[in-house]
């Protein structure tokens, strides 16, 4: 039996997620029941990032039992975990920036302007790349849309930008968002995100398996299978 410690950013009290925060207890259960689902017998924890820096935690980082699944960029650069190197990777906007601006020319954001409010989901599982269907942001906030209509010939280089770029990084097998905006025709490239952040929570009942599942599938090197779920299906 492992232990899973899903780390987020939010206030957790005795494992149970403040209620001020229901996105990050949305995406920690959904986590939860995909691992609990594929083995029962697995000890899954759920811990705040923000003990994490405090220190408040006694993590033993020694104990190759242990496997922690991030679901915050926000780390204390102590932590070590197996896919730290991707983490600041990710978190180095400017140099992800400017690597999309000089491999492809893209425009990207900048501070406050641009900022994405389109998300590819890249599921990598150590073999191959899998594209997601586009999840797009909703008026009310934290709310999103999949699969969002999206301009089906710009696919592709959307696509290969995400792959190119996740070579860049040297990607281990993980679920990414790449974020981006679209000015008429042209993408604009914001971020990448090493986990399923925040939007994918739109893939919940919508897609199978859904993203937080795909996350820890890729872990246990498989390959998922998706497929968008209709209406018939959901009922």
């Amino acid at each position: 039996m492992s232990k899973v410690i899903i780390i987020v950013n939010a206030q957790v009290d005795g494992g149970k997620i403040c209620s001020t925060a229901p996105v990050a207890e949305i995406m920690a259960i959904a986590l939860k029941n995909s691992i609990m689902k594929d083995n029962k017998f697995h000890e899954v924890k759920i811990i705040s990032a923000a003990d994490l820096w405090s220190r408040s935690l006694n993590i033993s980082q020694q104990d190759e039992d242990i496997i922690y699944f991030p679901l915050t960029i926000k780390l204390p650069e102590w932590f070590n975990f197996p896919a730290q190197h991707i983490y600041f990777a990710c978190r180095d906007l400017e140099k992800r920036r400017k690597w999309v601006q000089q491999h492809f020319g893209y425009k990207t954001s900048k501070d406050n302007l641009w900022l994405g409010d389109l998300w590819l989901p890249i599921i990598f599982s150590g073999e191959k790349f899998i594209y997601g269907e586009i999840i797009g942001e909703g008026v009310i906030p934290n709310s999103y849309q999949q699969p969002y209509d999206y301009p089906s010939q710009l696919y592709s280089p959307l696509q290969k930008l995400g792959g190119e770029l996740l070579k860049s990084i040297q990607a281990i097998p993980s679920v990414y968002l790449l974020q981006f905006k679209m000015l008429e025709q042209d993408i604009i490239f914001d971020r990448l995100w090493p986990f399923p952040a925040t939007p994918a929570i739109a893939s919940i009942n919508v897609q199978q398996p859904n993203l937080f599942a795909c996350h820890w599938l890729c872990f246990n090197n498989q390959c998922p299978e998706i497929r968008v779920l209709n209406l018939k299906d959901k009922v």
